[in-house]
């Protein structure tokens, strides 16, 4: 249950307004609590139990946001930067007033499956190491990658700076040998989230990743509709299968 706020606040949660407009609106009397005229902003109600609406439309509280985002390459994982575009400028406003932010990161040239909230609770689990977490890329990769990369991976790779990564799987999809380059098709399940891990893991076997895009996060899986930049909301199945994955 929620603990009883201010309307005003409530109302500026949901990004009806600054203060001083709320407080202008109620002494219009443009807002209505349990149909009772509320001409004072201050006052506490209960935002799941009370009817609030705004000059006729209702005002749904919610506390949560949970939006799936197909990050674009280019963008970076950030709520503010003061020279690149970030994730958050891909929203609309009236998602960005629940101050959302992004559940992990991606790299800046990576693409694909990135989650924005304002949960932290639902991000410290997705994000805690010992919850090993899966995640699973695609990947363009330079050179031949075989069984041998596929066994390697499964027993833990040293990255370059001495950690030994986690188990990870290892999935070859295609080979293109060319005369002049050979390319692989993979998918890569890992549990852990290094900083530039999965390019760093290529490295340490000799090959090099030269397009990455991530497709599922936990439960979670990037909707093939959703083309680069777009986003939608979760739905409440995908939702609750991400946190009973986390419990």
């Amino acid at each position: 249950m929620a603990a009883k706020m201010r309307l005003d606040k409530l109302m500026g949660h949901m990004g009806c307004g600054t203060r001083s407009e709320i407080k202008k609106w109620a002494k219009m009397g443009l807002i209505v609590v349990n149909g009772t005229i509320m001409k004072d902003s201050g006052k506490q109600v209960d935002p799941e139990q009370d009817e609030i609406y705004l000059n006729g439309e209702r005002i749904q509280y919610r506390e949560f946001i949970y939006v799936m985002l197909h990050k674009p390459p280019g963008v970076i994982s950030a709520t503010e930067d003061h020279k690149e575009r970030t994730v958050l400028d891909l929203l609309p406003e009236e998602l960005k007033v629940f101050e959302p932010f992004p559940v992990g990161r991606l790299d800046k040239d990576t693409e694909g499956l990135l989650l924005l909230s304002n949960d932290g609770k639902l991000a410290h689990a997705l994000l805690s190491p010992r919850r090993h977490v899966a995640k699973t890329y695609y990947a363009k990769v330079r050179g031949k990658v075989d069984a041998d990369d596929v066994a390697a991976f499964q027993a833990g790779v040293t990255l370059d700076d001495g950690y030994m990564t986690q188990p990870a799987v290892l999935v070859i999809q295609a080979v293109d040998e060319d005369e002049d380059i050979t390319l692989s098709d993979i998918e890569l399940t890992i549990t852990e989230g290094k900083f530039h891990q999965v390019k760093r893991m290529f490295e340490a076997v000799g090959k090099q990743v030269i397009y990455l895009k991530r497709l599922t996060m936990g439960s979670l899986r990037l909707d093939p509709s959703l083309k680069l930049g777009e986003w939608r909301e979760l739905t409440s199945e995908e939702l609750e299968l991400l946190q009973e994955g986390t419990q």
